[in-house]
């Protein structure tokens, strides 16, 4: 008796098959991810299932050799602040701080900073030579707290509204067009709340 492997005992053309049939998926797949992206699928406006809660109630240390204090859930309320997310290892993080630069500039909210997984000593340097448009700055070393904020990577911004809840948020680097057209609007609606 011979002893045959399962597909050796099959047609050659149904082997041949067999072989098509993962790469049909995978480029079906691909396709439908393709066509997603091509129809206007954003990957800069990412839901956060925050939207709409209180900040996360934590307490994050200032980055010391700033002056600046760090951030807590009631440094949120009374007023919209935008939380910019960024460390100084983060490319996209150079390429939106101009942009960033402009919202520290705005007297009609506050601007504050997450430095996520960073090193003191970089991320001081980082703001030293671009410039710190920030009034606070909490750190997370570990990035174990920005889990709580639903934090996917760096740089991501959010608008908090003046009674402490997440309200909008963007994902990416800012340019001057998602200013204008995404996180200004945020902004200027939780403005209007505010009164």
């Amino acid at each position: 008796m011979t002893d045959k492997s399962a597909g050796e005992d099959r047609p050659p053309l149904l082997r041949r098959v067999g072989y098509l049939v993962p790469l049909l998926l995978f480029l079906a797949l691909a396709g439908v991810f393709l066509i997603r992206l091509e129809s206007g699928g954003n990957l800069e406006r990412v839901p956060s299932a925050l939207i709409g809660d209180p900040v996360p109630r934590q307490i994050l240390p200032p980055l010391d050799g700033t002056g600046l204090p760090g951030i807590a859930a009631a440094d949120f309320e009374g007023g919209v602040t935008v939380l910019n997310v960024f460390a100084s290892w983060c490319g996209p993080c150079r390429v939106e701080h101009p942009v960033v630069m402009e919202l520290g500039a705005d007297p009609r909210f506050r601007l504050v900073g997450l430095n996520h997984k960073d090193q003191p000593g970089n991320a001081v340097r980082w703001l030293d030579d671009l410039g710190n448009p920030y009034a606070a700055i909490g750190v997370d070393r570990r990035g174990r707290d920005s889990l709580e904020w639903g934090i996917y990577g760096v740089p991501e911004t959010f608008v908090i509204g003046p009674d402490g809840t997440i309200r909008y948020k963007f994902v990416g680097p800012l340019s001057q067009e998602s200013l204008q057209d995404d996180l200004m609007p945020a902004i200027e609606a939780a403005l209007a709340e505010a009164g």
